[in-house]
C-alpha cells in the first residue's frame, strides 16, 4: 500500500541536484516540520518535536525544485511516504522517513511567490501535464526555447554521481 501525505515545513539544507548518466534529473532536500500550538496557560506559542523528512523529486519537478527553492524556504510537499529501517557497518541502526514528491511549492502563509509557466515540453507528462498544454505565449515561441535552453545548461553543470545522503548538512532553524 502506498501512503500519500502532505507535509508543511522548512527546507533544512541546500537543494542537491544531479542528472544521472541516463539523463534523469533528481533533486533532494531535508524538510523540517515542527508543529506549533498556543499554550493558553503560558500565553505563548509552543513548538512541538521536529519531524525530519528526506524529500526526493524527479524529472521536471526536480529541475523546477532546484531552480526555484532554497534552504530556509517554507514549503508544502505532497507525495508518497516511505519509512525504512537501516543499519550501517558500525552497527548503528535507525529509521529513515522519505517522501517521493508529486508536488512541491512555497507555503504562502509566510510570504508571496510568483509563478512562471515553462513550455509544454518542459512539463512532466507522467503527472498529467505535458505537450498538450503547449507554449504559454504563442506570440513569442522563442521565449519558451530560451527557458528550456537555460534549464538544460543548468542541468549540464550538475554532478553525475549520486550518493543520496544529506547527513552532513546543517539544519536551518524555523524563522518564527
Amino acid at each position: 500500500m502506498t501512503e500519500t501525505i502532505t507535509v508543511r515545513g522548512f527546507i533544512g539544507n541546500d537543494i542537491r541536484h544531479i542528472t544521472t548518466d541516463k539523463g534523469l534529473p533528481i533533486s533532494t532536500f531535508r524538510l523540517a516540520s515542527t508543529p506549533r500550538r498556543y499554550d493558553r496557560e503560558r500565553g505563548e506559542w509552543v513548538d512541538g518535536e521536529t519531524n525530519w523528512y528526506t524529500v526526493t523529486s524527479f524529472r521536471a519537478l526536480a529541475q523546477n525544485v532546484h531552480s526555484t527553492l532554497a534552504k530556509g524556504d517554507p514549503v508544502l510537499v505532497t507525495g508518497r511516504l516511505k519509512v525504512r529501517q537501516w543499519s550501517n557497518d558500525t552497527g548503528q541502526r535507525g529509521t529513515s522517513v522519505e517522501i517521493d514528491a508529486d508536488g512541491v511549492g512555497h507555503d504562502l502563509t509566510f510570504g508571496t511567490s510568483s509563478f512562471t509557466r515553462l513550455g509544454g515540453q518542459q512539463a512532466d507528462s507522467s503527472a498529467g501535464w505535458g505537450a498538450a498544454s503547449g507554449p504559454t505565449s504563442p506570440a513569442d515561441p522563442e521565449q519558451d526555447l530560451r527557458a528550456l535552453s537555460a534549464a538544460a545548461e543548468e542541468a549540464e553543470g550538475s554532478p553525475s554521481a549520486w550518493d543520496g545522503h544529506d547527513s552532513e548538512e546543517e539544519p536551518v532553524a524555523a524563522p518564527f
